[in-house]
């Protein structure tokens, strides 16, 4: 059983993962969750400021942010990947999210193949706002690539790696979609209730579109393609998912 925990001052429940991020976040009764996307990404440490801004002007907290989506350059290695993390965290500590390495932000953070951005920058983020007790569950599941959880290296833990044949393309999307399902079961929430499903890849998935994202209802809501890659370099393919009401983009 998958635990979850409440993270009161935002108005959302979580489930805890690692340092840098939350496998995903879910309103609580009285809050629903807006998605908003920035027209051009700023750097991240603009892009914080902007959503402190933004959110101030709702007369909500810092604290009602619950995800984030960052677009970097290049792909890490697991060093370069931990210091970006730890430099990442800072500022969510300073308001008051992270405490004692548990951090209720979900988030995906992904590097664009063709036209990347010259340093980490923002793209989207999900904050509460209030709403109905009796409203739709709204929620956000961060990225998941094709490397089982643990404290290995991703090398050591990365489903067939170095490979991408359809076939082995077809088996790191089937772990994927197995795991964003397994957040969502803890959530409590289903396929049929999200609202954009997001893949992030460079290889060929046109093999599985049908079989196995479609035909287990995860394109409810259609799909969503990136000329991404994931942000580890040994990593092919990545999704998340989301089911919100409201979806606004920021000039």
């Amino acid at each position: 059983m998958t635990d979850v925990l409440t993270f009161s001052a935002g108005g959302y429940r979580f489930i805890p993962s690692v340092f840098q991020y939350s496998a995903g976040v879910a309103a609580e009764p009285g809050w629903t969750i807006v998605h908003a996307r920035f027209k051009e990404p700023p750097p991240l440490p603009e892009g914080l400021l902007r959503i402190e801004d933004h959110l101030k002007g709702l007369d909500r907290p810092i604290t009602a942010l619950c995800a984030c989506e960052l677009r970097s350059p290049r792909p890490f290695n697991d060093a370069g990947f931990l210091a970006f993390n730890q430099g990442y965290v800072e500022p969510l500590r300073r308001f008051g999210i992270v405490k004692d390495s548990i951090n209720p932000i979900a988030r995906s953070n992904v590097c664009p193949a063709a036209n990347p951005p010259a340093e980490p920058s923002l793209y989207a983020f999900s904050y509460t706002i209030p709403a109905r007790a009796d409203g739709s569950p709204s929620f956000v599941i961060a990225g998941s690539g094709e490397a089982r959880e643990g404290f290995k290296t991703y090398r050591e833990r990365t489903i067939r790696i170095g490979e991408q044949s359809p076939d082995a393309i077809r088996e790191k999307a089937q772990w994927v979609l197995g795991e964003l399902e397994r957040r969502m079961a803890a959530l409590g929430v289903t396929w049929q209730q999200a609202t954009a499903t997001q893949v992030y890849t460079v290889h060929d998935i046109h093999h599985i579109i049908a079989d196995e994202i479609v035909a287990r209802g995860a394109a409810s809501g259609g799909l969503t393609w990136h000329f991404c890659r994931p942000p580890i370099d040994v990593l092919d393919y990545e999704m998340d998912a989301r089911g919100v009401a409201t979806e606004i983009i920021l000039q």
